[in-house]
């Protein structure tokens, strides 16, 4: 790495924290119980699929470009920014056969399953592949092309979604007709 190039100014290193806090504190708060919370109506992100239901638990808008970049022995992670841009924090809840419909999303979505077992199909995937995720695992929709999320268990699971998106974008974009790679 060039150092003479490598410069951290306040507001860099104050948009770096925020955005690494922000991912975390939303990541703490979507694993507790909100159930006694009351909720502001909002307008649904989404048309959800079937057996769902969500809580959009925030939605920020990051103004300035950043970059990011960490390294801890073997592990290293690098998140950057060009353009504004939103992140927004969802719990998801899917009934036992409940599923998500197929959709795609602007931007990667980090989704982390929290309790349950969640399979995720891709249309993108000529044999219709299962892609099966338990409690503690996590899954990235990297946003381009369309996917279905689906609870194929018997019990209840609950997911905890990180979009990144353009600032003002839908989060959710449905597709229809179903993309046909898949019998659902």
């Amino acid at each position: 790495m060039n150092t003479a190039n490598a410069r951290w100014y306040p507001t860099t290193r104050r948009a770096a924290i925020t955005l690494l806090g922000g991912i975390a504190l939303a990541t703490f708060l979507g694993a507790c119980d909100d159930s006694d919370r009351a909720v502001a109506p909002t307008a649904p992100l989404f048309t959800p699929g079937s057996g769902t239901g969500s809580t959009l638990i925030g939605r920020g808008t990051f103004a300035e470009p950043f970059k990011v970049k960490r390294k801890t022995g073997d592990w290293e992670v690098e998140i950057k920014a060009k353009d504004p841009l939103d992140i927004a924090v969802q719990s998801i809840t899917f009934q036992p056969g409940g599923h998500s419909g197929w959709h795609r999303h602007p931007g990667p979505v980090f989704i982390q399953v929290v309790s349950g077992t969640m399979t995720f199909y891709e249309s993108d995937d000529p044999s219709c592949k299962p892609t099966v995720r338990t409690a503690g695992q996590g899954y990235l929709d990297t946003g381009e092309h369309a996917h279905i999320a689906r609870n194929e268990s018997g019990a209840p699971a609950t997911n905890v979604v990180t979009y990144f998106a353009p600032v003002g974008a839908a989060l959710r974009i449905d597709v229809s007709p179903a993309p046909g790679n898949c019998p659902f």
